[in-house]
């Protein structure tokens, strides 16, 4: 592989949200080329594209996948460059934005019209690090949480948003599910995390690899870091939406780790296996079905952050672009 070419493939949602999507792309295209970078531009046309454009990238020898989206589209390139040496670096630009929001990069409201471009100049400037993913007995690999629960019962039904929703941001994503919000009835889950085991009325079991949550309204893992090693599974007591609702207050304000209805387990390896076969999400993308296997691959994923990550966000030292 020519690791010393500055060749990179910019992949770009054109879904996402964003009317004038030519002109940031363009922009952000320009300020790589400007600085030496060969890009390649292409565009996603359907479900796990982003996959298939990320794994040519890597065995055409590219250095870098620029994956402009969010959190969707960064799962699905990750999962075509995983265990190689072709980085990801990030670009903010969907809905949500978790990963790229945990990384201190600018975001779409942030009120700057070249947001992207100024991400990519932060980027350009940082690091390269190596960051855990979780790999599932599906076959496929997460960057940030995989879960089941009221979660993914709002995922199954509020996806795919409709353009028009899109555009709208929040509001759009949180219009759509609210009656499916209002219906749900969890069950019993249990959850294994390496030799522990746990059972009984979950209303949410999420397996965390990443701190921010729900679009990044809540720090659900404020000590946790990228490449530690570990997962952090949460698991919430009850069956009924209100119940989540309750245990969203201790979130917010950082004490949901004292609370008694909500477990905290860590570890390399966690089964999910509810009552009845349910679906569940990946990174915001809805899978079927469960029982579901994940383990933490460590480092299995090179990915340029930005000068200003968060303190301890990454334990080990990153490497400087060459």
């Amino acid at each position: 592989m020519a690791n010393l070419k500055r060749t990179a493939t910019l992949i770009f949602n054109p879904y996402a949200g964003f009317a004038d999507w030519e002109v940031h792309i363009n922009h952000v295209a320009e300020f790589w080329r400007g600085r030496g970078w060969t890009i390649d531009i292409r565009k996603t046309e359907y479900p796990e594209h982003a996959t298939e454009l990320a794994r040519a990238a890597a065995a055409a020898g590219h250095r870098m996948v620029l994956a402009a989206g969010g959190d969707g589209t960064l799962h699905e390139a990750a999962n075509g460059i995983i265990d190689t040496q072709t980085m990801l670096a990030p670009l903010p630009a969907g809905t949500t934005n978790c990963l790229t929001r945990d990384l201190g990069l600018p975001q779409p409201d942030s009120g700057d019209a070249h947001w992207l471009v100024q991400a990519s100049r932060l980027l350009l400037e940082g690091a390269i690090h190596r960051m855990d993913v979780g790999q599932c007995s599906n076959g496929r690999h997460f960057l940030l949480w995989a879960g089941v629960g009221l979660d993914s019962h709002i995922v199954e039904h509020v996806e795919p948003r409709s353009a028009l929703l899109k555009r709208l941001g929040f509001a759009g994503y949180f219009m759509k599910p609210t009656p499916y919000f209002l219906n749900y009835v969890g069950g019993a889950i249990r959850v294994t995390v390496d030799s522990s085991t746990v059972e009984g009325p979950f209303v949410n079991v999420i397996i965390c690899n990443s701190r921010l949550y729900a679009g990044g309204l809540y720090n659900l893992n404020p000590q946790g870091a990228l490449d530690d090693g570990d997962f952090e599974v949460w698991a919430f007591t009850g069956k009924f939406p209100a119940r989540m609702f309750l245990h969203s207050i201790p979130i917010w304000l950082g004490q949901h780790d004292r609370k008694d209805d909500i477990l905290l387990l860590r570890g390399k390896h966690v089964i999910l296996e509810p009552a009845k076969p349910v679906a569940f999400y990946l990174d915001g993308e809805i899978n079927r079905y469960t029982p579901i296997t994940c383990t933490v691959l460590p480092g299995a994923l090179r990915i340029l952050t930005p000068t200003r990550t968060p303190a301890g966000l990454f334990q080990h030292a990153g490497e400087r672009m060459p």
